[in-house]
């Protein structure tokens, strides 16, 4: 047997990477029988009965599942957003950070358009990099990219190879050129990854992952929701990793960083050691953790 990659599922058929090649696969009766449900990210083992023809006969365990989109063992996160035009949304990356985190998922930040925000930063004067050197200071992976000259994209594949990614991050941020750019050989359209969803009463969006940089990457827009996962208060702060590092040192171990006296995380920001941006996103998503304790 052959050991593989579920790459979709599509018409009763699903579509295997294995051995450098994409194997149409149908399933064993017990499958069936078992009515066993089969994600994109799955680990599968195959029996080839003829060219690029198999049935999957086992199905490995999953080390996490996530549901939107739906797709299994996923290795990492690319959060890709502009870094200029659009100027990037934080409350947006914010967001993603903590459904990346609390999903147990590492996240990757790719800020791309990087040969414009040279050319800009030429005639405004404006500091480089300053928002990626905060949140690389933080202890986050960042890469800088450009789609057009290439730059950093090399850095960026390197980091893909033999794992399961996902793409997340707003539209205009330029995810399907940094695709294209990451696998020349295959052109994506504009758009193609961050599809809308559509009303229809029989609309279904399908999840696919596709051979990139030598590894698997999800089409799909990702963690596509702004709300925040199910969590208590006093959990939001290990989503900042540099509330983590001070927290031990407030007054009250269950100090949440908001009114208490004698709070570490206020008194680094007043010191300059946290953004204070950071910190706005971590009120602004607190209260709305109040208030969904409140409805539970």
């Amino acid at each position: 047997m052959i050991e593989g990659v579920l790459l979709k599922g599509y018409g009763g058929f699903y579509y295997v990477y294995a051995e450098d090649q994409v194997w149409e696969c149908s399933l064993r009766g017990r499958f069936r029988v078992k009515d066993q449900d089969f994600l994109p990210g799955d680990r599968v083992k195959i029996l080839p009965v003829e060219e690029a023809k198999a049935t999957i006969e086992a199905v490995d365990p999953r080390r996490n599942a996530l549901i939107r989109p739906t797709i299994a063992n996923v290795d990492q996160a690319l959060l890709v957003f502009a870094m200029t035009s659009p100027k990037p949304d934080l409350n947006l990356l914010d967001r993603l950070l903590i459904q990346v985190t609390d999903a147990g998922i590492e996240p990757i930040l790719v800020f791309t358009k990087l040969d414009k925000f040279k050319e800009a930063a030429l005639t405004t004067g404006t500091k480089e990099h300053a928002i990626t050197d905060v949140y690389r200071k933080i202890g986050y992976t960042v890469f800088e990219v450009s789609n057009e000259t290439g730059e950093g994209i090399e850095e960026v594949g390197a980091r893909l190879t033999d794992k399961i990614s996902v793409l997340a991050g707003p539209s205009g941020a330029g995810k399907s050129s940094f695709f294209n750019a990451l696998s020349p050989g295959k052109k994506l359209k504009t758009g193609e990854l961050s599809v809308k969803s559509k009303r229809g009463k029989h609309t279904t969006r399908h999840v696919e992952l596709m051979v990139c940089a030598g590894g698997l990457v999800a089409d799909t827009p990702g963690f596509s929701s702004l709300f925040l996962p199910p969590m208590k208060r006093v959990e939001l702060a290990e989503c900042f990793p540099e509330f983590v590092q001070r927290r031990r040192q407030c007054r009250f171990n269950s100090c949440i960083h908001d009114k208490e006296p004698n709070c570490a995380i206020k008194e680094a920001l007043e010191n300059g050691e946290i953004a204070p941006f950071r910190y706005e996103h971590y009120l602004i998503f607190l209260k709305e953790v109040i208030e969904a304790e409140r409805k539970y």
